[in-house]
């Protein structure tokens, strides 16, 4: 397999800007990252600096103005918002920092929705959705709902949702910082050993310092700039 068939995604000199009143405040100031199969991409960096812009406009949430951004080969500034749509519903998992789960949902319900939204029947995707759940743990705890689960518990639930539709990209903002350390570490030990495979990647923003050992390579954000390559965590310094 050549390099660029390695590739997931490729971002190239994006440009990123929000407009408020009379000022333009720009995000993204020509931001460049390739991330490959088969590994774990952190982002890492200060507040403000523009990593969770450059999430979403790797899956596509918000539109870039400059630049190029491809993802699985396929170019998102050619795509339009339906196409768009579709394909990150199809290909990408998205596990987030507060959980996102619908409180008046059991857990095999919320699992159940990247499946439902594909237009699979309410019987197999909680059929799939069973399966996933007792993969990480939770077989005893398929008809409760999010206040009756820990945070630990409730992560576990939203990582189950995120790959249920087996996404080849899982996108993760701060999943671990609403988490203890125990909690954090089991939550990248489960996404390493249930995410990670050849033909799927893993980019994940953080904080946290604590989980950057789980990481193949770290990419380091600055005022809308990748400002580093790492793969040693421990060249990091204030991230």
């Amino acid at each position: 397999m050549n390099e660029t068939h390695q590739l997931a995604v490729r971002v190239e000199n994006v440009v990123k800007s929000f407009t408020g009143g009379d000022s333009r405040v720009f995000a993204l100031k020509g931001a460049s990252l390739e991330a490959r199969f088969g590994e774990i991409l952190m982002i890492v960096g200060p507040s403000g600096c523009g990593k969770t812009t450059l999430l979403s406009v790797i899956c596509g949430t918000l539109k870039f103005e400059e630049g190029n951004i491809t993802v699985f080969d396929k170019d998102l500034g050619k795509m339009r918002s339906g196409e768009i749509t579709r394909f990150r519903r199809e290909n990408i998992g998205f596990i987030f920092q507060q959980f996102n789960l619908i409180p008046t949902l059991t857990a095999v319900e919320n699992v159940s929705i990247p499946l439902i939204l594909q237009g699979k029947s309410t019987a197999e995707a909680e059929r799939r959705s069973r399966t996933i759940l007792e993969q990480v743990g939770l077989s005893d705890k398929f008809k409760s709902f999010p206040h009756q689960l820990s945070g630990g518990q409730q992560q576990r639930v939203a990582i189950s949702r995120a790959l249920v539709h087996e996404p080849r990209l899982i996108i993760c903002d701060e999943p671990t910082a609403a988490l203890d350390s125990v909690s954090g570490h089991k939550t990248l030990e489960l996404l390493k050993a249930s995410a990670l495979k050849p033909d799927r990647c893993v980019i994940i923003v953080t904080h946290d310092s604590r989980i950057y050992e789980f990481a193949d390579r770290i990419v380091q954000m600055d005022d809308g700039h990748v400002v580093g390559h790492f793969k040693d965590h421990t060249q990091i310094n204030h991230a």
